[in-house]
């Protein structure tokens, strides 16, 4: 059996072992026939046959067939590794997109059968994105205190896609917000069928934050520069964060906007004309 010296590297192309000293064989060797690639490889002919159709598929060998005659194989040239590379590294990175899209939810997921609070961070206005949709799966209604000027000014766009895809869903939600003239002509119509909302009087007007309580969970995320986000996924957080809502919620000085007026600008338009999510 002759000698190998390119496994190792062929391997770390990809190649299996046998497919990597096979491949070398034929290199080495030239056209061959199955037996001959067997005894040079070191491995039996049934092998070889299966082996050879692999390379084949990598295209990194050839079969050449004649009436009456035995197969022959020949390597594909030398440069075709290089192909077997890329696709190699872009099945890897794609490997690796799927596993960072689901991670950190199955980490959440892993810790609350585990009983230990889980942590996602976003980043970015994309990451905000995420965040917010991570909501849209809540068995729950979605409890939110919202920065309505700063959602409009910021991500306006996220925001209408996030009403309309809750409307698909018969998802509802509640908003609180602080009450200024301008945050009660933005809360006037927007999507009542699906959202209710409520102003209260507070002193500080502007948070520039989100908050999201929902199906066990709190999310949080920042509109101003650097966004970024954090959803807390712990069921005590959770009980805490609800029962101060609800409380919130119940104030009697809240302003609350009067349902046939708004009733009748959803069922007139679905262009989000209001932006707050």
């Amino acid at each position: 059996m002759a000698e190998f010296t390119f496994q190792q590297s062929l391997a770390q192309a990809g190649l299996t072992e046998d497919q990597a000293a096979v491949y070398e064989s034929l290199v080495k060797k030239g056209p061959s026939h199955a037996r001959t690639v067997a005894q040079e490889a070191g491995i039996s002919r049934t092998l070889a046959y299966k082996v050879l159709d692999e390379l084949i598929d990598k295209e990194l060998a050839e079969k050449k067939d004649a009436p009456r005659m035995v197969s022959v194989f020949s390597a594909a040239h030398p440069m075709k590794l290089k192909d077997v590379v890329e696709k190699r590294f872009s099945e890897a990175e794609a490997a690796k997109g799927a596993v960072g899209s689901v991670l950190s939810a199955l980490t959440s997921e892993y810790n609350l059968a585990a009983g230990k609070p889980g942590v996602r961070f976003f980043e970015g206005k994309d990451g905000i994105r995420e965040c917010i949709n991570d909501s849209l799966t809540s068995k729950t209604d979605i409890l939110s205190y919202v920065d309505i000027a700063a959602v409009e000014r910021t991500i306006p766009d996220i925001s209408r896609d996030f009403a309309k895809a809750r409307r698909k869903l018969c998802l509802k939600k509640k908003n609180i917000g602080v009450d200024t003239p301008e945050n009660r002509a933005e809360v006037e119509g927007y999507y009542p069928d699906v959202t209710e909302e409520r102003l209260i009087p507070w002193k500080t007007q502007a948070f520039g934050t989100v908050m999201q309580i929902y199906d066990g969970k709190i999310s949080y995320f920042t509109l101003e520069e650097p966004m970024m986000g954090v959803i807390v996924a712990d069921p005590h957080i959770y009980e805490m964060h609800r029962s101060l809502f609800e409380s919130a919620w119940n104030d009697p000085r809240a302003y609350i906007p009067e349902k046939p007026q708004a009733a009748l600008r959803s069922d007139s338009s679905d262009d989000g004309s209001s932006t707050m999510s």
